[in-house]
């Protein structure tokens, strides 16, 4: 399949025009579009799910996602563009959008789902396919259209995206206008009239889209950054753990912020746990190794471009690592603790993993908050385990959306089919990071719903069935 872009014609004139002109033609899609219907609501999705899933389209994108951005790499692409884009159609072909999706007669309550408007779906360099895509299926799910501003390193990417989805609208009926994208060259001050004038501005990547979303009074859903810190405890299974963090942390080079970026091991198995990631791929940095990490990795306080989501062999050369890291599949920089003065604790976006020991689970608890403190508060934790008992305590006092126990993070934290977690490529943070969400986007997140209210029998306590108990306690 040619990877020729053939995208929408610019649009001449201003960012304004261009934003007004593709909204027009995404309002007029969605009159056409028949989202009164479940079934053809679910056919266009099941489209645009195939338009990436079909296995010559997700090598093709993962290919041209590569050359395009330079970042991750294509066997890992493949499976994003396919497993999650797998998955999600799984969640929405399950769930009711339209019309009327719950009857509760005994509550007296019909709910009918209804769109949201037209999205403005802003996406990442990492993930120029697969998000598009994931952001669209579940606009359309919702009876909406869709116009994604795509990072401009991934542009060609997005836009080839985007035609094969257009494609396939058009194969089954539905308004190719359905799903749109900004045009070439895409600017801040274009990404910024999308989000201005949108229904509904929902915002994955660069924390600068997603603050300017945020307080731009267009209703925004914004994620926040991953820093994912993952627990090995004194009873975990270490091989299993080792296995499942290693194929996590190589995954796509370490693009997704999923990915986990520190690994906290408890002072009694610390050594074996070592061990076990050696024998799974890891390189242990000696002191000089570190030294070439932290002036290599960062530059000017920003996070080396040449390296950043590089394969290792690539980032050991650029950095000076030595033969062994170069051909291992990560490398493990041990530190003493984090902080906002430790560039280690924060979201590195390679095959650097930071490494620190804990005296006890109390101590790993303590470095998990503090890591979360430098980035990445509100997301993900991880906990190599078999004692639930210290799953639930993470689970209790650490102020993340998701806790997840013994399982491959980035596999695991965007939904699963082995956990309950919906499919997708955006994670909220709640308002630990700034989010208005608290969990997986989904479906749910693009429909507006009207409630039928009937009466029922009436439903009143007495005074002293509410009161009592207060009263009992402190008088009247």
């Amino acid at each position: 399949m040619s990877a020729k872009v053939t995208a929408l014609e610019p649009v001449s004139g201003s960012a304004e025009q261009a934003v007004t002109e593709l909204m027009v033609r995404a309002h007029a899609a969605m009159e056409a579009y028949e989202n009164h219907d479940q079934n053809r609501v679910d056919e266009a999705v099941t489209a645009l799910a195939w338009s990436i899933y079909r296995p010559e389209s997700a090598r093709m994108l993962a290919d041209l996602a590569v050359r395009d951005t330079g970042l991750g790499n294509v066997e890992s692409k493949v499976i994003k563009n396919t497993r999650k884009t797998f998955g999600t159609l799984r969640d929405l072909l399950r769930a009711k959008t339209v019309g009327v999706i719950e009857d509760d007669p005994a509550k007296g309550m019909v709910k009918y789902g209804k769109p949201v408007g037209v999205v403005g779906a802003v996406c990442p360099s990492t993930n120029p396919a697969a998000t598009p895509v994931n952001k669209a299926m579940m606009a359309l799910k919702g009876g909406n259209a869709v116009v994604i501003a795509p990072s401009p390193a991934g542009y060609a990417t997005t836009a080839t995206t985007v035609e094969l989805m257009r494609a396939e609208l058009k194969k089954c009926g539905h308004p190719e206008d359905l799903v749109q994208i900004l045009p070439a060259p895409v600017t801040k001050e274009m990404t910024q009239a999308l989000i201005n004038r949108c229904d509904l501005a929902v915002v994955t990547g660069s924390q600068n889209n997603v603050k300017r979303a945020m307080t731009s009074g267009t209703v925004s859903i914004g994620v926040g950054p991953g820093n994912v810190p993952v627990i090995i405890d004194d009873t975990a299974d270490l091989d299993d753990a080792a296995e499942k963090i290693t194929a996590s942390k190589i995954f796509d080079n370490s693009t997704s912020c999923s990915s986990e970026n520190a690994v906290i091991i408890l002072d009694a198995v610390y050594d074996r746990a070592i061990e076990a990631l050696q024998r799974a791929g890891g390189h242990l940095c000696d002191s000089q190794e570190k030294i070439r990490v932290l002036d290599g990795l960062w530059q000017n306080g920003h996070l080396n471009r040449h390296v950043i989501a590089k394969d290792m062999n690539v980032f050991a050369e650029v950095i000076g690592l030595s033969k062994a890291a170069a051909t291992a599949k990560f490398a493990m920089v041990e530190d003493d603790r984090p902080g906002p003065d430790r560039p280690l604790s924060d979201e590195k976006l390679s095959l650097i993993l930071t490494i620190y020991r804990a005296r006890d689970f109390d101590g790993a608890k303590r470095i998990v908050q503090a890591i979360l403190e430098v980035k990445g508060k509100g997301h993900s934790v991880g906990v190599h385990t078999a004692n639930m008992e210290h799953a639930r305590e993470v689970a209790e006092e650490t102020d993340v959306v998701r806790v997840l126990v013994n399982q491959a993070h980035t596999f695991g934290n965007g939904g699963s089919f082995n956990n309950t977690l919906p499919f997708t490529l955006s994670m909220g943070g709640g308002t630990w990071a700034g989010n208005t969400i608290s969990e997986n986007l989904n479906y749910r997140h693009f429909i507006n719903i009207t409630h039928l209210v009937t009466t029922i029998a009436e439903d009143k306590p007495s005074e002293e069935a509410l009161f009592g108990d207060y009263w009992a306690k402190y008088g009247k």
